[in-house]
């Protein structure tokens, strides 16, 4: 994914930021195309990279370990038969 900062002379796309920061809309190309505007409030992303080995990556790997440590986590096994895949 990549960002795009707008800028501030950009009033037709300001405008429907300023609408997605109260509620999430579609925009819909003229060849029928939908696309998702929303709000990412609080959202943390950072960049995995282009290396094969992602145990390189600190920060993933940190925050890998802090999901893992959040809950309860439901077996692949189970996942596949409530979809009905297995």
């Amino acid at each position: 994914m990549k960002t795009i900062t707008v800028p501030a002379r950009a009033k037709t796309l300001n405008d429907l930021l300023n609408k997605a920061r109260r509620k999430q809309i579609i925009l819909e190309s003229a060849d029928g195309q939908r696309f998702v505007l929303a709000l990412l409030k609080d959202w943390d992303g950072f960049v995995v990279g282009a290396d094969d080995d992602i145990t390189k990556n600190k920060e993933l790997m940190r925050r890998l370990s802090h999901r893992k440590s959040l809950g309860k986590r439901i077996p692949l096994a189970q996942v596949r038969s409530q979809l009905g895949l297995a």
